[in-house]
Parts: structure tokens; sequence; C-alpha cells
């Protein structure tokens, strides 16, 4: 019968024992993050950290030493926790389902279009505040640099190159622009760029702007943030159903504190 109690608390024990490094990282950051990044990082890790600390705490004492009131408010927070994650889950699934990149010929890689994404996530990226954060990173992530640093690459090879939904969208001007190669971040332009794309306006040759300001960078961030979004959803899913075996183990806990106050003058087996 006491078997719950022990589970709940020994899962629990392994969760504080996670929480301690991620605390730590989040700490590490506010003392020695170099760039934005990690600056915006730093909050939302010594966030999780006290946590799943707090919650462990109030688990282990809950289930082990019998505090009914420390338990009730652990699976209280378990409950809230395995609504919210199935609410993003479905979100996440929601949100994702459109946009793709369109074939180019005779290309290796593919282009980005931001009015293909949700109204939902073409919002975020176009609110000047969130992107400037997010270009930010980007320059400091020197998601280009492997592109610039190589200046012996022909046309032919470049164009041959499976470059990722960010690389095709921010360090290099849209096809569609028919920009002169000169080299992987260098192109110049022959006065027959497209009319109808701002983005060939928005382009240029300086490696700290490139095309980080063109619709198609915003396009291939939401993508690349697409394939993210739906990793994590598939192992929200398999996490979701570890919280609802651990929930019911632990409401199993909280019968037994409940027997346990109300025949406190019954030995324990």
């Amino acid at each position: 019968m006491r078997c719950s109690n022990n589970l709940v608390g020994f899962l629990n024990f392994l969760t504080f024992l996670f929480s301690i490094p991620i605390l730590g990282g989040g700490i590490w950051l506010a003392r020695h993050a170099a760039t934005d990044c990690e600056h915006y990082l730093q909050k939302p890790i010594i966030a999780l950290g006290v946590f799943l600390m707090v919650v462990s705490l109030a688990g282990i004492f809950g289930a082990c030493c019998r505090v009914n009131w420390l338990l009730w408010f652990y699976l209280l927070v378990m409950f809230i926790l395995i609504l919210v994650l199935f609410i993003f889950t479905i979100f996440a699934f929601v949100v994702t389902n459109k946009g793709a990149g369109e074939v180019v010929s005779q290309r290796g890689y593919k282009e980005y279009k931001l009015g293909d994404y949700s109204n939902w996530l073409q919002k975020r990226v176009d609110n000047n505040k969130n992107w400037n954060r997010i270009k930010s990173c980007l320059i400091d992530s020197k998601v280009c640099k492997s592109l610039e640093d190589d200046k012996t690459t022909t046309a032919t090879l470049f164009f041959a190159k499976n470059l990722s939904p960010i690389q095709s969208g921010c360090c290099k001007p849209s096809d569609s622009c028919n920009f002169q190669y000169m080299s992987p971040t260098v192109w110049t332009n022959n006065g027959t760029a497209g009319a109808t794309n701002p983005d060939c306006n928005a382009w240029s040759n300086d490696p700290t702007v490139l095309c980080y300001n063109c619709q198609s960078c915003k396009a291939g961030v939401l993508q690349n943030l697409k394939g993210h979004w739906k990793k994590v959803a598939v192992i929200n899913i398999v996490f979701l159903v570890f919280l609802i075996i651990v929930y019911s183990i632990g409401c199993c806990a909280f019968r037994n504190n409940r027997w346990d106050n109300s025949n406190q003058w019954k030995p324990y087996p």
C-alpha cells in the first residue's frame, strides 16, 4: 500500500537532482553571458530550475513524510502542468501545419515565403521588437559564417548546395532578384532585380546585414522553428504519458495519506 508513496518520493528525488544543474546553468549564464541570446535564456532556465526544485521537494516531503497539504499542492501543480502541455501540444501541431519550402529549378536548396505560414507565427516575427531580438541572435550565432568563409565555391557548386532554411533565407538574396553571384555572401545587382520582391532592396553585402531584414529570412526562421516545434510536440506526447502515470501514482499516495490521517491509531504495516 505504501509503494506508491515511496515511488513518488524516489521519482521526485531524481527530479530534484536534475533541477540542480539546470539552476546552476542559469546562474552561470547570468554571470557569464556574452551575447543577447544567452541573456534571454538565463531567466527561463533559472525559472525552470527553481520550479522543478520546489515541486520535487513538495512531492518528496508530501509523499514520504505524509504531509497531506504538500502532496495536494504537488498534485495540483502536476494537473496544471499536464493541462498546459496538452494545450501546447495541440497548439504546436495547429500553428505549424502550414508552410513549406518551394523547390527552385536547378537548385539544391529551397526558398521560403513568409505568407505561407500561419498568421499567428507571421505576427510574431513581423513585430519589430521580436524580430530585432531574433536578428541579434542570428548575427551572434554566425549562421552565415560557414558561407562567408567559403570564398572558392563557384556559382555552380553554390547553387547545388543543400542550404538550411535560415541560410537560404538570411544569407543570400532571393533567386527572383537575379543578382550576379560573386561569392556565397557577395552578390552584384545587375539591374534586373525582381521589382515585385521587396527583399531585393533589403539585401546588402555587409556581413552584418545580408538578408537579415528580408521577409525570406523571417520565413526561414519560421521553417526552422516549425521543425523544432514538431519534434517538441512529439516529445511532449511521450512526456504527457509519463506525467499522467506519475500523477496517478501521486493520487494513490494522497489516498494513502488520507487513510493514515484518519486512522492514526493503526500501526503501519
